[in-house]
């Protein structure tokens, strides 16, 4: 198992997203932006390293969107 969690250093607290070692313009999956957006940036891998997970989120987020758009345009009209 890894972790890539530091248990010293003055970045124990410090968000991930905010430490030198993080930001090296590589690409984040859809499963660590939304581990980031529901850690409050905190943790990369909390929602694990499987695709699916992101992509689950990425789904839902738009289907509630599309569902919001297509509910005001039908009881808009009644």
């Amino acid at each position: 198992m890894e972790t890539r969690f530091n248990f010293d250093g003055g970045s124990l607290f410090t968000p991930i997203a905010f430490r030198e070692d993080f930001n090296q313009f590589a690409r984040l999956s859809a499963t660590q932006a939304w581990s980031l957006f529901f850690t409050a940036s905190r943790e990369d891998s909390a929602l694990g390293l499987s695709r699916a997970a992101g992509r689950f989120w990425t789904g839902l987020l738009v289907a509630t969107a599309i569902e919001s758009i297509v509910g005001v345009v039908i009881f808009q009209v009644f």
